[in-house]
């Protein structure tokens, strides 16, 4: 498993992609931050955040399943994301993800699913 901090100016595509059946992990700052009510980049939804829960194999790391749990920050707090909000998630993480042959699909209770295309 790969994990990567980004810069918030960086405004680069974060998410998890599947690689050689490993996981990686992009945009993993931090979970609760102070930008909370900087202009400027809304398109981005910067208000959400995912939870990471992966079932990796011992000693090979291959990756079994990812389950995210998207959360919204609000005043400091992270209070779980809406139905909306998450199926904007699974959908900009299948877009991002594509290009790596993964797919995210939501569940009915929210919950995200990395899946292979």
């Amino acid at each position: 498993m790969g994990r990567g901090h980004r810069a918030a100016r960086d405004r680069l595509p974060a998410g998890p992609v599947r690689r050689d059946r490993r996981l990686i992990l992009y945009g993993c700052g931090d979970c609760i931050d102070d930008y909370e009510g900087i202009g400027g980049y809304e398109e981005f939804r910067d208000e959400l955040r995912l939870l990471y829960f992966a079932s990796l194999t011992p000693g090979t790391g291959t990756l079994q399943a990812l389950r995210m749990v998207p959360m919204r920050a609000r005043r400091m707090r992270l209070q779980r994301a809406g139905p909306a909000d998450s199926r904007w998630l699974a959908q900009t993480l299948t877009r991002i993800g594509r290009g790596f042959g993964s797919r995210t699909g939501q569940q009915p209770d929210g919950t995200l699913l990395l899946s292979p295309l």
